[in-house]
Formats: structure tokens, C-alpha cells, sequence
């Protein structure tokens, strides 16, 4: 692969400041349609041989474009904040949203290369990491993003020449470090594996560009003109989203109906259930205090359920047994303009805790393939890929030790309808009730089927739906708070 990147590529003075004039002229063009559009981001990733000319072609690139509409991000070592958290979480944090260009100088990549190469992750744990960089880059390009990839090549005898040239010149020497000459020891071992986790990573919608980095002139007419043809392409394609190839919801043959196999008249009376809930609470609030919780986990709370069916009711009984400045609580509705702006994850990305901490999710990511669904807000490509997608958040949240509780609670048809008359009766209740709320009573049937392929689809081992049977809401608090103590006390 990086063979046609050591042949001494070369660009003479009077070619190059004849070209580059129109260059920067099309690029501007460019840059402001795209913003003007605001139909899908661009993402472009920097990464390759130190000394390579990466960090003079992402400043070139600045001076050429607009720097108002460029999103550059030097990403280094995680900082402790970013430590707390599954890996991919700063990055989700700085995609650029649709109209803007994102430059990721170091990228998601570094931390499995540099792992394999220094021996800190074996060949397994490098393909699982591979594996899942191909699903990140699936999912934003499904979700209309622009993806080029740059890797800036050097020869071995090339990258000797410019680390001594760096840094026998008082200007550029401190531009050269320890880390620098060391990993050019390692040089043999970062070119077998990055060459094989590039090509590993090329693909089709988001395939790597090996750029020579030897020749200043030819390295940055050989970025801009690629990055100009793949705004052009992507402005007259509109960048439509990739055709998915996910297979249809399964036939249920065998009848079997998750939420209608509940027992809704499971109770508790009100002497029962004060005592358990003072139990139940006193014993979630030790174990969110215990040293070991602080220091090694965090916890999210994923609420979903019908209209009506007391997850508020559910929820201030959670927090009430929690010191509230270590829980947040995220209500989510429609998205915002800036949310729409982004893949559909980012907003519950951007919300995942720290170490020590609970997040509850007042409704979740789970509305892609319940309510948008149903209701015809994305296409049947969108949900039906989703699955996976959710699947693979949660697997990188429980990577990082952060446990997750899902319920659902599930309350009769008829009983709906008399909590939606008690909300039309009481004065303090009345915001709570809305026309869409009772709109959503004549899909009963299609909500039911949703969820039911919900749970076939999402409920693993390590992030399993709990159904809770929410006709009597006493029964249904208690449900949700020993469910809680037992994940925490699994995990300690």
C-alpha cells in the first residue's frame, strides 16, 4: 500500500504558484456551498509518519478556506475527563455537524496503532478495535457524512532526513521530541501495522488516501484537490444515504408477544410498599457512595414506556435516594436544530457519565426505532439499521464499565385511558396530557410490535430490558429500585 507513496513525487515552483491561486479560489467556492447547503458534514482525518508534513498541511488548509467553517482537533492523549469514558466518546463529541469540515489531526486511529506497536494490545483486541472503527465509519456515512482519509507516507530514509532537518533548524527544533525519534526506531513496526490496519479500513464510502510526503509542493496540491473534487461530488450527489441491506423484521410465527405475556395486576398495597421503598432506597444510596462504585463505575438509567405510564413518578423515586450532585437527569423530546445537525447518537453520546456518576435517560435512543418508526420520521432503512447501531453503543459503554439498566414499563390499554381522564381532572396534571398523547393510543397495536422487536433485538446479556409491569405504580417503583440495586451489586 504505501509502495506508489515512496517514488519521489515532485512538483516544480512555477507549476505549483500557477496552480494554487484557482485552487484556493474553487476550494472558497466550495466551503460556501457547503455551508450554505448544510446538507452533510465532512470529516477528514490526518494521520500518517511523523514528519510527514500533517501539521503544515492542516495550517495550509486553514489559510486557503474559511477557518470560520474548519473544525480542527489535535487529538493527543485522553484527558483524565476522557479517561472516565469509553474511548470513542471524544470524538463523538467533535464531529462537525452538516455544513462544516472537521479535521481530525490524529484520529481514531492512533490508540490501536500505537497500542500494537508499543505491545500495550494484542492482534485480537487490534481487530475487535478495527471492527469497531468500521461500524463508527458505517454509521456516519449511512447517516450522510463525508469521509477522506489521509495517511502522509515517508521512506524510512526520508523520515531520517526531515526529523535531522526539523531539528538541526532553531526554528522548527522544538517540533521534534523524544517521541518522535523513538518511534522511528519503531518505524518497521508502525508501517507493517498501519499499513495493515489501513487496509483494513479502506473502504468503499470511506477509503484511505496515501499521500507522499516527501515533496511540500506535491503533498499539498495532491490534499486540496482531493478534498476540492469530493466537495464537488458530494454538493452535486447531495450525498445521499447509503442503501442498507439489513433484513426485514422477522414473521413472528409463534404468536409470542413479550408485553402482552406481562401480569398487569401484579400489586403491592401502600404498608408494603412504604417499607420497601424505604429499604430499597437506603440501600441504592449506599451503593452509590460505596468507594468502589466512585471509582470504577458510572450508571445509566434508560427509561421507555407508553404514555402515562409513571416514569416520572419512577424516576423521583430513584433520585430521591441518590446525593443529587451526582446524578443528571436528561429528558429528551424532539431534537433540536443542533442535534439534527449531527448523527443520531451524538446527543446521548455528549450525555454519558463520569466515574461516580448516574445519568437518566427520560426516554432514550430507543425512539429511532419506536416512535420514528412508527410515526414515519426516518426511513425504514434508518430504524431497521439502528438495531445494530444501539447495540454497539451499549457495548462500548459496558466496555468502560459503565452499567446500564433498561426498563420499560408497560400498563394496559384501559388503564391509559383512566390516567389520561385523572390528568383531564386535575388542574396541576393538565400540562401533562396533549393531543399527541391521545393520537398515539390509535397505534396501540403498532407500538406494541415495535417494542416487542425492540426487545427481540436489543435485549443482550450485558444490556437486557427489564419489563415492568406498571398498572399499579407501587409495584412498578419497587421493580425499578431492586433492579437497580442488583446490577450495582453485580458488578461489586
Amino acid at each position: 500500500m504505501f509502495e506508489s507513496a515512496e517514488l519521489g513525487h515532485k512538483i516544480d515552483k512555477q507549476a505549483y504558484e500557477h496552480e494554487v491561486p484557482q485552487l484556493r479560489e474553487s476550494l472558497l467556492d466550495a466551503q460556501f456551498d457547503l455551508a450554505k447547503a448544510k446538507k452533510f458534514p465532512v470529516i477528514v482525518l490526518v494521520g500518517g509518519v511523523d514528519g510527514a508534513g500533517k501539521g503544515e498541511t492542516v495550517n495550509l488548509l486553514n489559510e486557503w478556506m474559511d477557518p470560520r467553517h474548519i473544525q480542527v482537533h489535535a487529538m493527543d492523549a485522553p484527558t483524565p475527563e476522557e479517561r472516565e469514558r469509553p474511548p470513542m466518546w471524544r470524538f463523538w463529541r467533535a464531529l462537525p455537524p452538516k455544513g462544516k469540515i472537521g479535521v481530525f489531526f490524529g484520529s481514531w486511529y492512533t490508540g490501536p496503532i500505537v497500542g500494537k506497536v508499543l505491545g500495550k494490545i494484542g492482534g485480537a483486541e487490534l481487530d475487535r478495535r478495527i471492527d469497531e472503527i468500521n461500524r463508527f465509519e458505517k454509521m456516519l456515512t449511512d447517516e450522510g457524512a463525508l469521509i477522506i482519509k489521509f495517511w502522509f507516507h515517508l521512506s524510512k530514509k526520508a523520515q531520517r532526513r526531515r526529523l535531522k532537518a526539523l531539528a538541526k533548524n532553531p526554528r522548527t527544533r522544538w517540533r521534534v521530541t523524544p517521541t518522535d525519534w523513538e518511534r522511528f526506531r519503531l518505524y518497521d513496526k508502525f508501517r507493517r501495522w498501519s499499513e495493515y490496519t489501513l487496509r483494513e479500513t479502506s473502504s468503499s464510502t470511506a477509503p484511505w488516501i496515501v499521500v507522499e510526503g516527501a515533496d511540500e509542493r506535491y503533498r499539498n496540491l495532491t490534499v486540496g484537490r482531493i478534498l476540492l473534487d469530493a466537495l464537488r461530488e458530494g454538493l452535486s450527489s447531495g450525498m445521499p444515504q447509503a442503501v442498507v441491506t439489513a433484513p426485514p423484521p422477522p414473521l413472528r410465527v409463534d404468536n409470542l408477544n413479550v408485553i402482552q405475556a406481562l401480569d398487569l395486576s401484579q400489586s403491592l398495597d401502600k404498608r408494603d410498599y412504604r417499607k420497601a421503598l424505604e429499604a430499597y432506597q437506603g440501600r441504592l444510596n449506599l451503593l452509590a457512595r460505596t468507594p468502589e462504585f466512585k471509582k470504577r463505575y458510572s450508571l445509566v438509567v434508560a427509561y421507555e414506556g407508553v404514555d402515562a405510564g409513571g416514569k416520572g413518578g419512577n424516576i423521583r423515586r430513584v433520585t430521591a435516594a441518590i446525593d443529587a450532585r451526582y446524578y443528571t437527569i436528561i429528558p429528551v423530546a424532539a431534537p433540536t436544530d443542533e442535534e439534527r445537525a449531527q448523527p443520531y447518537l451524538w446527543r446521548f453520546w455528549r450525555h454519558v457519565p463520569g466515574k461516580g456518576r448516574v445519568t437518566i435517560f427520560d426516554r432514550t435512543w430507543y425512539g429511532r426505532v419506536l416512535v420514528e418508526r412508527i410515526e414515519g420520521f426516518c426511513t425504514e432503512a434508518d430504524w431497521l439499521r439502528a438495531y445494530g447501531e444501539i447495540n454497539d453503543f451499549e457495548e462500548q459503554l459496558v466496555r468502560s464499565n459503565i452499567l446500564i439498566a433498561k426498563f420499560w414499563i408497560a400498563i394496559g390499554k384501559d388503564e391509559q385511558l383512566k390516567r389520561f381522564q385523572n390528568r383531564e381532572e386535575t388542574s396541576f396534571k393538565r400540562f401533562k396530557i396533549t393531543e399527541e398523547d391521545r393520537r398515539n393510543r390509535e397505534k396501540w397495536d403498532a407500538y406494541e410490535q415495535a417494542v416487542c422487536d425492540m426487545v427481540d433485538r436489543t435485549s443482550t446479556d450485558i444490556a437486557p430490558w427489564t419489563l415492568v409491569e406498571g398498572n399499579d405504580k407501587y409495584y412498578a417503583r419497587i421493580k425499578v429500585l431492586r433492579t437497580l440495586c442488583d446490577t450495582i451489586e453485580a458488578a461489586l
